[in-house]
């Protein structure tokens, strides 16, 4: 049954799940989430950070129903036992915002080095964290929304997945395999659930964090000279903030993209469609 025009957007009582949720990006968009009336899963490695993540969240939104879960990504008994926590608390999962990531020294190739010089095991790890770390939660939470018959999955890409950057290799490799495991689980789910459970990716352009911040500029706050490169192929001439990823995300998991299901959508201030001339 359709709903009204009116809650195309609510969210009120979606049980969302959030890998990854200690991370700048992931972590900012799971507290916008719980303002918005979602019951929020935070998912990461560290109680410590878990517990910082939830005081935001709370201190935006007092009443916000949020649940920090310790659990690696990689790990298949950690997760199952977070789906039994989730479904034995709230009784079902509408949705898992994938959103764990990251890259590693190892697995990019400085100005001053070739290929040749690239970090195998680092390159593996990355791919096994961006990639496999997607698919495994993936694997264990997407069930229970089949068996409930309707919910959204999306999934965290980059730019550097359609384009080539130089250095990030390993990313890049990581983040494109996540843009074609989309895609087939995309159709997968469809086919198995006529349209009611839906598989997208985000893909966010450049937004400064504690990984890349140092990458992307100086001690005194200017531009490093790959900051600058990129800053000069966005058209809107700057970094992204993170509220920006809020209204791709709320899109991809309300009602109001019943009939989205496959797609990436580019929020990167026009990164990706600029030629550089």
């Amino acid at each position: 049954m359709t709903k009204p025009i009116n809650s195309l957007f609510d969210l009120t009582d979606h049980v969302v799940v959030v890998t990854g949720a200690t991370g700048a990006l992931a972590g900012s968009a799971a507290t916008y989430l719980a303002s918005q009336g979602a019951r929020v899963v935070y998912i990461g490695r560290s109680q410590e950070k878990l517990d910082d993540a939830l005081a935001k969240c709370r201190k935006q939104t007092p009443d916000a129903e949020c649940l920090g879960l310790v659990a690696d990504v990689l790990d298949r008994s950690a997760l199952e036992h977070v789906r039994d926590t989730v479904l034995e608390k709230w009784g079902k999962i509408d949705a898992l915002l994938n959103a764990a990531g990251g890259n590693m020294p190892g697995a990019t190739i400085s100005p001053e080095k070739s290929f040749e010089d690239l970090d195998f095991e680092a390159f593996r790890q990355v791919v096994d964290l961006n990639l496999n770390g997607t698919v495994l939660p993936s694997l264990i939470f997407v069930p229970a929304m089949v068996k409930s018959g309707s919910g959204s999955v999306v999934n965290f890409s980059s730019v550097s997945a359609p384009s080539v950057l130089t250095r990030v290799v390993g990313y890049s490799a990581a983040k494109s395999g996540v843009e074609n495991f989309t895609r087939w689980l995309s159709v997968d789910m469809a086919r198995r659930t006529n349209g009611k459970v839906r598989v997208n990716a985000v893909m966010p352009g450049f937004f400064l964090g504690e990984q890349n911040r140092r990458l992307l500029t100086n001690e005194d706050g200017s531009l490093t000279e790959r900051g600058n490169l990129i800053v000069q192929n966005t058209p809107f001439g700057r970094f992204g903030q993170a509220e920006e990823l809020y209204g791709a995300i709320h899109y991809l998991l309300a009602e109001a993209s019943r009939f989205v299901t496959g797609s990436v959508m580019a929020v990167d201030g026009g990164f990706t469609v600029f030629s550089g001339v």
